[in-house]
């Protein structure tokens, strides 16, 4: 009988097998295990904190087909290689395969690579190593903390509220974030204030050219205007008198670039410049990372290992990029030495930064082989970790104080004097009020100038602003709490459980929201303080780093959170929340609909439930016309919980569109136009027509 001559190589996914079975040819038989095989029962707790918190594994139900096939594999192979994903799920359901494949965890079976390129997968598999128990003893603690949260919080919460509610160690985190910025937004008090600006012409070269000085002192102090009264003096005694320029002081500011890409940073500029949420920024990098087809070269993985919180990039990657600066860009545009970006305190440091795996292919040349959501990403990281590595932008600034009796006003300015990084990418941010470069004005001390308009405008204070999913991940991260692969289901969990909306981007706590974080911060105290969250977080990295065994961490965490549970069941009360009314009427019994939240977002359903089981989609009309037939343009979410705009007619009439359509025609072909979101007030309506794309600014009234 002869012996096997292929060695089994096990990945998770299905596009990942396929670029490896490319890579590494036909002395190698590829499986993908399609995620974890093993996990605690879905119908019961599957730990049992009596005996020490022992975990019950069960396969998970649809693995039976998956797992036998690998069987067989292994068993004609001679030698299985455990390829899972480089990360704390990874290295569990590495160990779990090995279990169920009576591979010794211990021996050499389990190998990794950080990029999907045949020289790293080629190094990967010339170095196995034993399973990682550090890194395996801290997913099991996590999942079972979550299991043990999870599972009994939310039991309480369908008894006491409603049911199909939930409660999660760190979804309930997030949720009281907003909760509670919502309550600040309602408890602030807004305090009037003006600002009073002078047009001043002042020369730029040959020509005048209009400035805005803003009011800076009154009577020799910062000026502080609260009223219209105050508001008007300061306005008549700039406006009868000469402006003096009594300083003009000229300086210069330089500008950093920002560290390669982590997965936060990532999810919150792609939410940021592209519009994704952040489980669409995740979908779509896994596909770079796992591979694409890449004409002349095969599959090949884009970019590196995408769930890290490292800003390090490799030695082999600054010498790839700081080849390709001077070439492309000058000498000048890179620094004498490379840069080393100093990462969060907490960061695990696991893995590099999320960077491409070659320079050679860049975002244009592989745009045909692309999407356009992976081309818009890639482009994305590529162009931050080459900006990440070049030179600063430098401006020029400029500062001038205009004085006159009891009054100064100032001017600044800068203009940027060389473009560093900025040739290339410039991180996003949300302040809106960022000062614009300009063209600097020409003047010297002495000279005096008339104020050709003053005008005074009425401002009050605002509270912070709503979190958007890109500051919420930035919180969660500032705040210790999750790690990178648990943004992204964070947010969909909160909202697809009804406690969050979201609206224009932004983060609203639903009524049920407000309701269940109550209940949780009266009776579940430590689920929903960040600090302990946060603490929790740092002692599931110390079992990944060897420090602390992972029982230690449930044997600390169940006695008082057990108190807890025997406390709300008995003491809490019950909680009727009346479903809201629609204006729809049954079309069955007559009866007015309400609104419920189910597993795919809200819906209509009667009130007369179980003897009427009548349900009805939320209709959400734009009002507008359909370009195609003229009924009514429906919003609607796509699969992937992306929006998209299709015609009521459907499937009659197959009218659909990403962007807005709105009513307005182009006035050069007459297509329908449509609306395109940008952050910074520079909104456009584009031609629908791809041959002309006629565009102008508009701007989206609230009720639009």
């Amino acid at each position: 009988m002869s012996q096997p001559k292929h060695t089994l190589v096990i990945v998770e996914s299905p596009a990942k097998a396929r670029t490896l079975s490319k890579m590494l040819g036909r002395n190698y038989r590829i499986e993908a295990s399609q995620g974890h095989v093993r996990d605690l029962p879905k119908s019961r707790l599957g730990i049992d904190p009596e005996n020490d918190f022992e975990l019950k594994y069960i396969t998970i139900r649809g693995r039976g087909e998956i797992l036998a096939r690998i069987r067989k594999e292994a068993k004609n192979a001679k030698k299985v290689l455990l390829a899972t994903d480089p990360d704390r799920e990874g290295e569990a359901i590495s160990w779990h395969l090995a279990n169920i494949l009576n591979i010794d965890p211990e021996s050499n079976c389990r190998i990794e690579a950080h990029e999907i390129t045949k020289s790293a997968v080629a190094v990967a598999v010339k170095n196995p190593r034993p399973v990682n128990m550090n890194l395996v003893d801290a997913q099991q603690a996590r999942r079972a903390l979550d299991r043990l949260v999870g599972y009994q919080i939310s039991p309480i919460l369908w008894k006491k509220v409603r049911k199909g509610l939930s409660a999660g160690r760190v979804q309930s985190v997030a949720a009281r974030l907003i909760v509670d910025r919502e309550n600040e937004i309602n408890d602030f008090v807004p305090e009037e204030y003006w600002d009073i600006y002078a047009a001043l012409k002042l020369k730029v070269g040959k020509k005048n050219v209009t400035f805005q000085a803003k009011l800076h002192r009154l009577n020799g102090k910062k000026a502080d205007v609260t009223n219209q009264k105050q508001a008007e003096e300061a306005k008549k005694l700039i406006e009868n008198a000469d402006l003096t320029v009594s300083s003009v002081k000229l300086g210069q500011r330089k500008k950093s670039p920002a560290p390669p890409f982590t997965t936060s940073t990532l999810q919150q500029e792609a939410g940021r410049k592209l519009n994704f949420t952040s489980a669409r920024t995740m979908q779509v990098v896994q596909t770079l990372y796992e591979g694409v087809d890449v004409p002349g070269e095969g599959l090949q993985g884009l970019v590196t290992y995408i769930r890290t919180d490292s800003v390090r990039v490799s030695n082999e990657a600054l010498a790839m990029v700081r080849d390709y600066i001077p070439k492309t860009y000058g000498s000048e545009y890179m620094p004498a030495k490379p840069r080393v970006y100093k990462g969060r305190s907490t960061a695990q440091d696991a893995h590099e930064a999320i960077r491409p795996t070659s320079l050679s292919r860049t975002p244009e040349s592989l745009k045909p082989a692309l999407t356009r959501d992976q081309h818009l990403l890639y482009r994305l990281i590529y162009n931050r970790f080459v900006s990440s590595q070049m030179t600063d932008a430098r401006y020029e600034n400029m500062t001038i104080l205009f004085d006159c009796p009891g009054a100064t006003l100032r001017y600044y300015g800068e203009n940027k004097v060389f473009a560093g990084f900025t040739a290339v990418y410039e991180e996003g941010t949300d302040d809106e009020d960022a000062i614009k470069p300009q063209a600097l004005p020409t003047t010297e001390e002495g000279t005096i100038v008339k104020a050709d308009e003053v005008t005074a405008e009425q401002r009050f204070t605002q509270p912070a602003a709503r979190y958007t999913e890109a500051s919420l991940i930035k919180a969660l991260e500032e705040n210790g709490i999750g790690r990178p692969s648990t943004y992204a289901p964070t947010i969909a969990t909160i909202i697809s459980r009804g406690y969050v909306s979201r609206e224009k981007k932004r983060l609203y706590p639903t009524e049920l929201g407000f309701i269940v974080t109550k209940v949780m911060t009266e009776y579940f105290p430590p689920i929903v303080d960040v600090d302990f969250t946060a603490q929790m977080e740092t002692e599931l990295d110390k079992v990944e780093e060897g420090d602390l065994e992972w029982k230690e961490v449930l044997r600390a965490f169940y006695p008082s959170f057990e108190e807890m549970l025997k406390e709300a069941e008995t003491q809490m009360e019950k909680i009727e929340i009346k479903d809201e009314v629609s204006d729809v009427p049954c079309d069955k019994c007559g009866a007015t609909m309400v609104y419920k939240n189910g597993r795919y977002g809200p819906f209509l359903a009667c009130p007369n439930f179980p003897d009427c089981r009548n349900t009805k989609p939320i209709l959400k009309y734009i009002g507008v016309p359909c370009p195609k037939c003229g009924g009514e343009v429906l919003e609607k979410i796509s699969k992937r919980n992306r929006k998209f705009f299709g015609c009521e007619q459907y499937p009659d009439c197959d009218f659909v569109s990403w962007e807005k359509p709105l009513k307005d025609r182009c006035p050069k072909c007459g297509a329908y136009m449509t609306y395109k979101y940008r952050k910074k007030g520079d909104s456009l309506k584009i031609c629908a027509n791809e041959t002309c794309r006629y565009h102008e600014p508009y701007q989206e009234l609230e009720d639009e």
